[in-house]
């Protein structure tokens, strides 16, 4: 039996090896992409999209609805200087490419008022659209079967700034709604999670890149200018949380450790914007998130590996212009 998911996407590198992994896994049912401000101009993450299912060779497969352009408070911040324009510079004819008219968070309200119960949701970006669904319908939380977030850091360091994981600190007062609705999390942490165990180094890129297969070749490219930003930084290889918080919905025995604790955001402080406190179950807090704490790396690997291994025949033939998208969403 499948699992029904919705992708909700600030669509840049390893959220392209998100969607590629829940178009590809036979244990998914993709019903939607929705798209939130987050790493790159907006426009861009929707092309981005595009691209990755071009290169699945299964444009229009999946519906891709626009959400919020921006946070709930404050101004948008990017990403791009980690990730570029999020594609390596690739290029499609997506002049006849739709997008639904339907916003991201009326199809996230709709859905689950379809299917209540049945739908999990993976948020790899801000959770601008997740909170927005909850304050227009506080029924939301209960109709999400599972909402899986790539967010935040295990009291560990972040990405951003000193406490700030990246996705949390663009909109932190949507990640506080989020954690305080009743949904049932299961977070994805930055740090020490991904740098842990979803690092890519050089060999293991080596050996991607040998499939020469349509999707490594792709799989190369979203990831080649962050590859760069991580070494610079310190991080031997690619991260990949996103296409993690994929996997560890659709076969949750990849995931070794975790632990129920409660999860609380930080949204006011100018030092600690975005900060997640995790609370081990000392402090009188109840358990609000299933904190995934450590997972089989070398499993996840040959998941992707083999993955994208798999040959596709793209719709449309790439081209390469590196065209600015530093544009801010509206």
């Amino acid at each position: 039996m499948t699992t029904p998911l919705i992708i909700d996407t600030d669509t840049a590198q390893d959220d392209c090896v998100a969607i590629i992994a829940a178009m590809s896994d036979p244990e998914a049912d993709l019903r939607a992409i929705t798209m939130v401000a987050g790493n790159v101009g907006f426009d861009q993450q929707v092309r981005n999209a595009h691209l990755t299912l071009n290169a699945l060779g299964r444009l229009g497969e999946v519906p891709i609805h626009l959400g919020c352009r921006r946070p709930m408070v404050l101004p948008w911040v990017s990403a791009e200087n980690v990730h570029g324009d999020g594609s390596g510079g690739l290029r499609i004819d997506d002049t006849d490419l739709p997008t639904e008219t339907e916003h991201a968070v009326d199809a996230l309200l709709r859905l689950t008022a379809e299917s209540p119960g049945e739908l999990s949701i993976v948020a790899i970006g801000p959770l601008t659209n997740i909170a927005l669904a909850t304050v227009m319908d506080p029924d939301f939380p209960r109709r999400v079967k599972r909402l899986v977030v790539m967010g935040g850091s295990n009291n560990g360091r972040g990405n951003i700034t000193a406490a700030g994981e990246f996705n949390f600190y663009v909109d932190p007062h949507a990640a506080r709604v989020v954690f305080e609705a009743g949904f049932d999390v299961v977070l994805v942490p930055w740090a020490p999670l991904t740098l842990n165990d979803a690092v890519f180094g050089r060999e293991r890129l080596a050996e991607i890149a040998a499939l020469d297969t349509p999707l490594a070749h792709f799989f190369g490219r979203v990831c080649e200018t962050t590859l760069a930003f991580d070494e610079s930084v310190g991080i031997p290889g690619t991260t990949h949380p996103d296409s993690l918080s994929v996997a560890v919905l659709l076969h949750p025995d990849l995931v070794t450790r975790s632990s129920r604790c409660h999860v609380a955001v930080e949204a006011d402080s100018a030092l600690t914007r975005g900060y997640s406190a995790v609370s081990w179950g000392v402090h009188g807090l109840a358990p609000n998130t299933e904190v995934i704490e450590a997972v089989d790396a070398d499993r996840f690997y040959t998941y992707l590996r083999d993955i994208l291994a798999v040959p596709t025949t793209p719709n449309r033939t790439y081209s390469t212009p590196v065209v600015s998208s530093s544009a801010e969403p509206s």
